[in-house]
């Protein structure tokens, strides 16, 4: 009798210490969603990307239901913390009022980390919504690398679309990307940079026109990316390119690279390319930053 009170007692010392909270608590999970413009399904003109154009207001809703779409997928993962930072142009384009409640959002420009404002060690996972491929990428839309300034941001010779350099600013971080929207050239580009992820194939580039899909179906798809991407997040690691570092950049004018050189430590390559090294990345990203200014 002594015995089985004992073993009785034990038993429910432990159901209270369960639901005391003694077991340990399920990881939350953090997502961190760039969004940029050039990718949206159904953009295929500059003017729709910026501010005076007639389809401008269009497509920063379209953005920002994309943007939803990647938070609804995220939430659908079980995500606990989801932030937004706005990636494109001006840095105010989402729609603050019709972005999901559950969202943080980040806008205007702050640092170095341009595009990747906000990112930090304590993200789980990197989404990006709406990108594009870099510049001289045959057959894709709105091709662009940064601005129409640059042609080429060449990282220990690998000539980087902004996607792959925003995915090695994720990297130093140690945090993954795992989901990319865009048109099909990006989404091909990114997998071979980085490896395998998730991707949403949103048009196909026909010369200077697309074969699109419809909106809705283009956010369908992104939501349900976004979701299986977070379900099986131990088969992404992140982007982290070799130290030390070589970064190429090549201008579209030769008066932009001249300027550039007067960067300390700039090293003039070629009538329209300057080059720095480093050991550590951020003074890589600092730098890349100064030289455009």
């Amino acid at each position: 009798m002594k015995r089985s009170l004992t073993v009785l007692l034990a038993v429910l010392l432990a159901a209270a210490l369960a639901f005391a909270g003694g077991q340990a608590p399920a990881k939350k999970l953090k997502v961190f969603i760039s969004v940029d413009m050039e990718g949206v399904a159904g953009l295929i003109h500059w003017d729709e990307t910026s501010e005076g154009g007639a389809d401008y207001g269009l497509f920063r809703r379209l953005m920002t239901e994309e943007a939803n779409a990647a938070v609804a997928g995220a939430l659908d993962a079980g995500a606990s913390e989801i932030v937004v930072r706005d990636a494109h142009g001006s840095a105010r384009n989402i729609l603050p009022d019709l972005l999901r409640p559950e969202a943080r959002l980040i806008r205007e420009w702050n640092s170095p980390l341009s595009m990747m404002e906000g990112i930090d060690k304590t993200f789980d996972a990197v989404v990006f919504v709406g990108n594009h491929a870099r510049a001289g990428t045959p057959n894709a839309v709105l091709k662009h690398t940064m601005s129409l300034s640059l042609f080429d941001v060449i990282l220990n010779g690998v000539r980087l679309p902004e996607a792959a350099w925003n995915a090695a600013i994720a990297g130093y971080f140690d945090v993954p990307v795992v989901f990319l929207s865009g048109d099909s050239a990006v989404c091909k580009q990114i997998q071979e940079i980085i490896g395998p992820i998730e991707t949403a194939a949103v048009k196909d580039a026909m010369g200077p026109a697309a074969s699109m899909l419809h909106p809705s179906k283009a956010q369908d798809m992104i939501r349900k990316g976004v979701t299986a991407a977070l379900r099986n997040l131990k088969a992404y690691k992140p982007y982290k390119p070799s130290a030390p570092y070589k970064l190429e950049i090549v201008f579209t004018d030769e008066n932009l690279a001249r300027r550039a050189s007067y960067v300390p430590g700039a090293d003039r390559t070629g009538e329209r390319s300057v080059a720095f090294t480093a050991a550590d990345f951020m003074d890589i990203v600092k730098v890349f930053r100064l030289a455009r200014l």
